[in-house]
């Protein structure tokens, strides 16, 4: 399985440094295969076409914006996009 691309997109703001870390203690926690990326350029933040900051990109694929979700649903969120990914259910491993 390669890797989930994570990015967390936001100026530099505290809640965009809160997202960040939160991310990278779930990913860390969880033992998930990810890159993760904190994305402060704001050239690159528009060409996810994001508006308001902070975000969370996985896969391509904005979860998040203008606001910092808790731990609890950036797993889920993870998990979901891990689970997504590999066609698992979770249930059975298959």
């Amino acid at each position: 399985m390669s890797p989930m691309n994570i990015k967390v997109l936001g100026a530099g703001c505290a809640r965009c440094q809160q997202l960040h870390r939160l991310t990278k203690e779930v990913v860390e926690e969880l033992g998930l295969p990810a890159q993760l990326d904190y994305i402060t350029d704001m050239a690159e933040i528009m060409k996810h076409g994001v508006m308001r900051t902070p975000a969370l990109v996985v896969d391509g694929t904005i979860k998040v914006s203008g606001r910092v979700p808790s731990k609890a649903e950036i797993a889920g969120l993870l998990t979901t996009a891990t689970t997504a990914a590999t066609g698992t259910t979770g249930n059975d491993g298959k």
